[in-house]
């Protein structure tokens, strides 16, 4: 069928430029200033006249039925202005997940319910006068629960007669996909190319294994934090620290049952995200309080409740089995996947498919298999967390590429050398596997993995140290892994963009993404700049308001460079071609003998020029009067790989299991790095965000599954003073189908230390540890366990 003639048909690729003037430097961030001056509003910092505060009692139980509850007393509490509970809210089954529209994840959640189903889950809505007042409210509310029987792992979940999460009638998908909530199954995702049983009778050596990833939070400074008012036109304003605004208005109002055009959502700074923020979490309440009660809120949740009761990481397990010849090459490969999504099952299809199509075509195989189902416990809630499933899988997969390496008596380096993926080749798995759907056919069309690996190589000292623990008390080990993610999500999510120019040449750049503290707004702004020729300190950026930046999906899926850069590519040469032609009109030249250098037209001959103030006034005020000015959109039709690879050296003290990373190296190509520094930012950012993942940050529970060290003093996450030596490279190369050349950087050194670090234990004392995070305990029984050293 041929596409009508008003859609637009968005590039492919972008041809590499002779050189470039704004893009690949590292120009000053936009808001950089305003951030370390405070002048810049987080939502805090919005204090609206008469507000009040709202605060959610949670519950006692992991999954109870309410059988009654009494506010009365509550209610008589100084500064109470309102108690809400199920009665008095809309019952509207949804998913808190901001995606695409219709959302892969379940409708399996409600305002408020007449069951509970984890910790801390929402029993009554309390809105008063101060923080304060609301809390002590919320203790003062009479419950009556009926308590059942729950389930606090994957394997209860599953078991004949479990008790069901979901038992309501009302919960469905809005997609067709595997969905069986009567057995606690929340979503099913398997595909198969070539023949895996045939591939591992063809193999000298075939090895399976389990590896264990856990819950971890993801810590943003700020918390979930929302505010709320009524504009002058009676429209509920949400003010939120949220990474998907066009989504968060499109779950409020399918909520509150009132149409879209009634709701803006205002992003300002937000205090990080990181994933736990693409969640639709605190705007419903808001905009119900305000709407009740007719006057401005705000909802914070306190550091517990961003534990218990924000998103999580999904835990897993992954079963690896591969199968080799003595000669390297890998006949067979079989990934199986077993995630915990929670109470709900926001993300559970898709963090899952992730796993597989984010992880399974880095190494070239005929034959792969991909099988993995997600159930419900009566545990925090999984949702989105960057690295997005490649961090479970890529764990269990580089763990076992070392375990094969050494049964085939490798080198761990050349094992993956010979094996790994490079430019002018693909995988099945590109387009058998996508998000909870098939993928799109892809073909690799740059890689710097060769270099990544030579740099760490001979970063790390692998020649030098690799397999030489040493003998005393500390031992040393080198470890390493190689990474692959995405850049967007292809033929699926849409980004756009508004520039108009002004008189003093200028611009005014509209943008629906969503700056997370990323620089994302500083990103685009180059590469407006580098399209329309003129400094990235020219372009106005105002970016996440519904009401006046045009749609983007949000800031997910390793995303904004890729995909909204390409929407500001395509609404910059519009405008470019706009200020062309005018040009030629005002020089009496063809647009193609013109140039642009410096905001300035030169003529054929560079002696005719003209300015960007010259060429708007004239479009503005003089002849054939009109705003110059366009809108991009983008959509993209791959999701090229960025690739990366980690080294780490650790040393490990065999008498106490203590663990201490001495150095880690990380060498990452995303194509053209739009911005080196705030680049190599995301990069270390990402990877200390990972260290402490593997070593540090762990959830524990009682048997009643009520979190038991919800703070920062007993959940720990690196500080300053626990960074080791951190070296981090930036590989260019240059992705034809990416703006200027770029690919997704934000994501993929979160997946690399688990594995890498966890190499290096093996290197360091002889054991595989197959579940973080590697504490001193759990590394001392390994070690006892094995019986090699340390045993009493």
């Amino acid at each position: 069928m041929e596409k009508p003639a008003a859609i637009p048909e968005y590039p492919r690729t972008y041809p590499k430029p002779d050189k470039f003037d704004v893009v690949n430097h590292s120009r000053e961030k936009l808001d950089g200033m305003g951030l370390v001056t405070g002048t810049r509003k987080f939502v805090a910092d919005f204090d609206l006249p008469n507000m009040i505060h709202v605060k959610m009692l949670g519950s006692p139980h992991a999954h109870a039925r309410i059988i009654s509850i009494d506010t009365e007393e509550a209610m008589k509490m100084p500064g109470v202005v309102g108690i809400y509970t199920s009665k008095d809210v809309p019952r509207v089954a949804h998913t808190t997940a901001g995606q695409g529209y219709p959302e892969p994840s379940p409708y399996d959640t409600f305002m408020l319910d007449t069951k509970v189903r984890f910790i801390g889950d929402r029993v009554a809505i309390v809105a008063a006068e101060t923080p304060e007042a609301a809390i002590a409210a919320c203790r003062k509310i009479k419950v009556q629960y009926e308590v059942l029987p729950a389930v606090f792992s994957i394997e209860q979940a599953m078991a004949e007669g479990a008790p069901v999460i979901h038992d309501e009638s009302d919960c469905s998908v809005p997609i067709p996909i595997h969905f069986d909530p009567k057995r606690n199954h929340c979503a099913h995702m398997e595909t198969k190319v070539g023949d895996v049983e045939k591939g591992y009778k063809e193999a000298d050596v075939v090895l399976e294994k389990t590896y264990h990833s856990h819950y971890a939070q993801h810590c943003p400074i700020e918390p979930h934090t929302c505010a709320c008012y009524l504009d002058e036109d009676d429209r509920v304003v949400l003010i939120s620290s949220t990474q998907v605004p066009f989504h968060a208005r499109r779950i409020t109002a399918q909520v509150l049952q009132i149409p879209i055009k009634r709701i803006r959502v205002i992003k300002p700074r937000i205090g990080g995200g990181f994933g736990t923020k693409q969640e639709v979490l605190l705007e419903d309440v808001c905009a119900f309080v305000t709407m009740k009660t007719r006057r401005p809120c705000r909802w914070e949740l306190t550091r517990a409740e961003e534990f218990m009761s924000a998103r999580t990481r999904h835990p897993m397990s992954v079963t690896i089995k591969m199968g080799v010849k003595k000669n390297g090459k890998i006949t067979a490969m079989s990934m199986k996947v077993l995630s915990n999504t929670g109470a709900y099952g926001s993300h559970a299809l898709t963090v899952m498919s992730n796993c597989g199509s984010k992880v399974l075509p880095l190494y070239k195989c005929e034959n792969v298999e991909f099988i993995g189902d997600t159930y419900y416990t009566n545990l925090p809630v999984a949702g989105a967390y960057r690295g997005y499933g490649a961090t479970q899988a890529a764990f269990g997969a580089e763990a076992h590429m070392d375990e094969l390496a050494s049964a085939i008596k490798m080198d761990a380096l050349k094992f993956r050398a010979m094996n790994h993926i490079k430019v002018g080749e693909t995988s099945p798995i590109f387009q058998a596997l996508g998000e909870g759907r098939a993928g799109v056919s892809m073909v690799i069309q740059s890689c710097g993995l060769a270099e990544c690996i030579e740099i760490g190589r001979k970063e790390i000292g692998w020649n030098e140290k690799r397999g030489k623990p040493g003998t005393g008390i500390k031992r040393r080990g080198i470890g390493m892994c190689m990474l692959m993610q995405g850049s967007s999500i292809p033929e699926i999510d849409m980004g756009s963009v508004f520039i108009k120019m002004n008189e003093d040449g200028s611009f005014n750049m509209l943008l629906g993404a969503t700056d997370l503290g990323t620089g994302s707004d500083t990103i685009l702004a180059q590469i407006a700049a580098e399209t329309l020729g003129c400094d990235h300190s020219d372009m106005l950026v105002y970016s996440s308001d519904t009401d006046f930046t045009p749609f983007d999906t949000g800031a997910y899926a390793s995303s904004t460079t890729y995909l909204s850069g390409g929407a500001v590519i395509n609404a910059a040469t519009k405008v470019r071609e706009q200020i062309l032609a005018v040009a030629s009109m005002m020089l009496g030249e063809k647009p193609e003998q013109l140039t642009i250098e410096n905001k300035t037209i030169l003529g054929k001959n560079k002696k005719n020029k003209i300015t960007f103030s010259q060429i708007c006034k004239y479009a503005m005020y003089e002849v054939n009067q009109f705003q110059i000015g366009a809108i991009g959109s983008h959509v993209t039709h791959a999701s090229p790989p960025p690739f990366s690879a980690h080294f780490a050296e650790v040393e490990v003290d065999i008498e106490t299991g203590e663990l201490k990373v001495i150095k880690y190296v990380a060498a990452v190509d995303c194509g053209t790095a739009i911005n080196p520094q705030l680049a190599d930012g995301q990069t270390q950012g990402g990877l200390l965000n990972g260290i402490g993942y593997a070593t540090t940050e762990e959830y524990h529970f009682d048997k009643s599954g009520r979190m038991l060290n919800p703070s920062f003093k007993h959940y720990k996450i690196f500080g300053a003073n626990d960074i080791p030596e951190i070296k981090t490279f930036l590989v260019p190369t240059y992705e034809p189908t990416g703006p200027y050349g770029a690919k997704s950087v934000s994501e993929i050194c979160i997946n690399g230390a688990l594995p890498a670090i966890g190499n290096a234990i093996k290197d360091a004392v002889g054991v595989r540890i197959c579940e973080g995070p590697f504490t001193a305990e759990r590394i001392l029984k390994a070690i006892r366990e094995a019986g090699k050293i340390g045993k009493d």
